[in-house]
């Protein structure tokens, strides 16, 4: 018998290579990027150390300077010194931001004091320098300061000083603002470009007098600017001149300014239908002079019957046709609205086919300035015309809570949904409360309302109460719930369509998220921080309209030149009358019923 011997030989396979090759270039990557990182560390220390050489040089350059040269050039202080210098080290280039200050030390009383006033406030100087770099990866600026001191004793200031304040909507202040400050009195002309301090202040101390010499703009990234005018033939008497500095004295001077907005237009007609090409102005409440608006635009629609503006400033804004086709026969939400600072706000214009002359009547209730749904509009003249309107839908609104709850669906006005029993609805007829036991009131509670109808697919627009304001230690704040259907669970929301906020200011705009809904409710949450006091609610409204129907407008056209008389009725309200002359093509005119 004959063996054979069957020799193998070993390799590797397809599979066993390729999974070779994988952790290979997975050990390869990391150890790469491991690499990068410490290279990277490596420059960024780097860079660094540079910066801070280089701030250290420019403070020596400074301690080499007498003290009357230690300023900016065509600033305040005045000096040799520059503001923004790009300066190149190692070849890599750094911006150079120097900023100094005079300061009015307290040790010898302040300008503008009564009772120790300080003749010469510029008692010494703050030197700052950042140090910043565009082009240095995961770069952050390096900021160092000094304070520098005169080796004299002080002399009677032949100058001023300007405070500038600046405020957001609420009156809070605005930190890091950017203040421009230009003097062109002066030679040489004084620039000074500065920031405000964390109360929203800056102090420009040792200033030249001069009356309107001071031309003042103030503004921060994704904020509105406010400024100052110089009086002129068009702009007389401005409402904030540029600033005046008198001698040894302190001109105390306040700015306003919050975060942009955007304006969002539709225009479509009754029937939802869109229209391309709409021409409007646009105008704000805020006035820069006498009858001189801040804000004064027109604009027209793109081919779809959409604007968007954005950048707007937070104001009351009014709206007026200029189209030479259509009128405008109603707006959602009224003239003039609001628009809230860090808000987007959506403006139905609903127009018709232009016909004549045209007059567009809008009733509104006197408390809460909302529109009233279901007026009777008669207006009539001497020549024969009568013809009567009804508003559209308005507001759905609710002023009595005594009914208490238990009741799904509001079909009793003075009954709601539940509350969590720290609620009183019946001492005080027509208000919500917080309970009291024992004379002291819980220091919290909760009421949901029932279920409010609107009748069809809705926009919601705004949400309002009253009063707006309550007592100091107390608060009230509002969630929104909406569906296409009365479900069985209500899921509340707030302003950002999500229910971890709130809202809480009167007239605020409901989120978009629940446009296309019919039925609605509202949850409001009481808070007190003292049990001897508690907020109140009287009132509780919010507009609600389909998509293309005016709130509490009608629209009269066809009209001839000449006088007409309007009369609105509406149950539960005192009738109104008014005058209109037509002249123009198109007019609105504003009825305001009292209950």
């Amino acid at each position: 018998m004959i063996f054979k011997k069957i020799f193998k030989k070993n390799g590797f396979t397809l599979i066993e290579t390729l999974v070779g090759v994988a952790v290979f270039l997975v050990i390869s990557i990391a150890a790469f990027q491991a690499y990068v990182s410490l290279f990277n560390i490596i420059n960024l220390n780097q860079y660094k150390i540079i910066a801070l050489n280089l701030a250290n040089e420019q403070f020596e350059i400074i301690r080499n300077l007498s003290y009357s040269d230690v300023g900016l050039a065509g600033g305040i202080p005045n000096g040799k010194l520059t503001h923004t210098q790009d300066l190149t080290r190692s070849g890599i280039v750094f911006t150079v931001i120097t900023t100094i200050r005079n300061i009015d030390l307290p040790f010898d009383g302040a300008m503008g004091s009564t009772t120790k006033p300080d003749l010469s406030p510029a008692d010494s100087k703050t030197v700052e320098v950042e140090i910043q770099c565009a082009t240095c990866k995961n770069f952050t600026p390096i900021i160092l300061s000094t304070i520098v001191s005169p080796k004299n004793l002080e002399t009677a200031s032949t100058n001023g000083a300007l405070l500038i304040k600046v405020f957001d909507s609420n009156g809070a202040p605005v930190q890091d603002a950017s203040v421009h400050v230009v003097n062109s009195q002066v030679n040489p002309n004084i620039v000074i470009d500065d920031v405000t301090d964390i109360d929203g202040f800056l102090q420009i101390v040792d200033a030249p007098p001069g009356t309107n010499a001071y031309k003042i703009t103030v503004t921060k990234s994704g904020y509105s600017t406010d400024r100052t005018y110089t009086p002129e033939i068009d702009n007389a008497s401005p409402t904030n001149p540029d600033a005046t500095v008198i001698l040894q004295q302190l001109t105390p001077i306040s700015f306003f300014i919050d975060k942009l907005s955007t304006l969002s237009f539709s225009s479509v007609t009754a029937s939802c239908t869109a229209v391309p090409s709409m021409d409007f102005s646009l105008t704000g409440s805020k006035k820069i002079g006498k009858d001189i608006p801040k804000y004064l635009k027109n604009h027209i629609t793109d081919s779809k019957g959409s604007l968007a503006i954005p950048n707007m400033e937070w104001d009351s804004y009014t709206v007026k046709g200029l189209d030479s086709n259509y009128d405008i026969v109603g707006l959602n939400p009224l003239n003039p609205f609001a628009l809230s600072p860090n808000s987007n706000q959506n403006v139905s214009i609903i127009v018709a086919p232009k016909n004549s002359k045209s007059l567009l009547i809008t009733v509104k209730d006197s408390a809460t300035k909302l529109p009233i749904t279901d007026a009777s509009v008669n207006v009539t003249n001497s020549s024969g015309y009568d013809v009567t309107k009804v508003t559209g839908r308005g507001f759905i609104t609710q002023t009595d809570w005594s009914g208490g709850g238990g009741q799904a669906s509001s079909t009793d006005l003075t009954k709601y949904a539940n509350d969590d029993g720290n609620i009183d609805t019946s001492i005080s007829v027509g208000d919500i409360k917080l309970k009291k036991v024992f004379d002291s009131y819980n220091l919290s509670g909760w009421l949901e309302s029932s279920t409010m109808d609107t009748g069809m697919a809705s926009n919601f627009y705004s949400f309002s109460w009253l009063p707006a304001s309550q007592l100091a230690n107390t608060s009230i704040k509002f969630q929104f719930a909406s569906s296409s259907s009365p479900p069985t669970t209500w899921d509340f929301k707030g302003p950002d369509g999500t229910s971890a906020t709130y809202y809480t200011t009167s007239n605020s705009t409901i989120s978009t998220i629940h446009n296309g809904d019919r039925y609605a409710r509202y949850k409001v949450f009481l808070e007190s921080t003292s049990t001897s006091t508690s907020p109140n609610v009287s009132d509780i409204s919010f507009t609600a309209t389909t998509s293309c129907t005016p709130p509490g407008q009608v629209i009269f056209s066809g009209l001839s030149e000449g006088n007409y008389n309007i009369q609105v009725i509406k149950d539960g309200y005192t009738t109104s009358s008014a005058d209109a002359n037509i002249e123009s093509s198109w007019q609105e005119k504003e009825i305001i019923l009292s209950p």
